[in-house]
């Protein structure tokens, strides 16, 4: 007898910042099969619930992130976590869309793209304002593009409404650019260059194509589910997501307030290079 079909993975793009919450990623739903787009936190876990009480389908979900927001991709797996024991197998997280380096590829692609149609014309790579540790990296991969682009000139515009984006246009000025190209850093689609600058800047449009943005999705899905099939969910991964984000781990601050705390695991080095291990728990460090 046949056996029915296996039920297709439900696909579940989560959206950060660099989507405006999933906003931006809406029109994916159109492109790819049994696909659906949620904001994280609350509504992530309520529709996972009902994912998981609709059928005996996989679910494959995807922090639709470029990298600048692991702090998304932790918190993504942190709900996954929760849900994970009623889904009995089911239940994938997959690596997120991009990483930082994907993105720095992409705005340099872009570069090389307005390089050749308006030589002259400085990039404004764009983002909603996030954090300032987000924002932080941002700076950093424009830094990257603007050393090894195509030689324009290249400003980070972050922006929270037109303020933001009047201001990095007014330091192109400044800088003498007599126009500029604005590249979103994200998923972002519809031009936030105000009314009254439209004279001096232009869109680039989306920083990648439909047909690009639904073949890295489906590649994220094909490799979820094979780990999937080998009892990997990527959920425990993902809760390491944002180990390094933020402010560094330094004892300087805790050698100066006698500060105490334990070390789980790790091996770590103190002065004059010796390095040894703590299991979990094994001592307190009193500095």
């Amino acid at each position: 007898m046949t056996q029915p079909a296996a039920p297709s993975a439900t696909v579940v793009l989560v959206g950060g910042h660099e989507s405006a919450n999933g906003a931006d990623l809406l029109y994916l739903t159109d492109l790819v099969p049994h696909s659906i787009v949620t904001p994280a936190g609350r509504p992530l876990h309520n529709l996972i619930t009902r994912l998981i009480a609709a059928d005996d389908a996989p679910i494959v979900v995807i922090p639709m992130t470029f990298g600048r927001n692991p702090t998304f991709v932790a918190d993504t797996a942190k709900t996954l976590k929760w849900l994970a024991g009623s889904a009995h197998g089911r239940l994938a997280l997959a690596d997120s869309f991009g990483t930082d380096d994907h993105l720095t590829a992409w705005l340099r692609t872009a570069a090389g793209a307005v390089h050749r149609t308006a030589p002259d014309a400085a990039l404004a790579v764009w983002a909603a304002a996030a954090n300032p540790f987000d924002d932080a990296e941002l700076y950093r991969i424009a830094h990257l593009v603007r050393t090894h682009g195509a030689g324009n000139v290249v400003e980070v515009a972050i922006t929270d409404g037109d303020a933001g984006m009047i201001e990095a246009l007014s330091r192109l000025r400044m800088l003498g650019s007599t126009s500029a190209v604005v590249v979103p850093a994200g998923f972002g689609r519809e031009s936030p260059i105000p009314a009254d600058e439209r004279g001096y800047a232009e869109f680039f449009g989306p920083l990648m194509s439909e047909s690009a943005v639904v073949r890295v999705i489906q590649e994220r899905v094909r490799d979820a589910l094979h780990e999937l099939g080998h009892g990997r969910t990527g959920i425990e991964a993902g809760l390491q997501a944002d180990h390094g984000h933020g402010y560094a781990h330094s004892h300087a601050f805790e050698e100066s307030t006698g500060h105490t705390h334990s070390h789980g695991g790790h091996s770590h080095s103190h002065g004059g290079g010796e390095t040894h291990s703590h299991s979990q728990g094994e001592h307190v460090h009193a500095h």
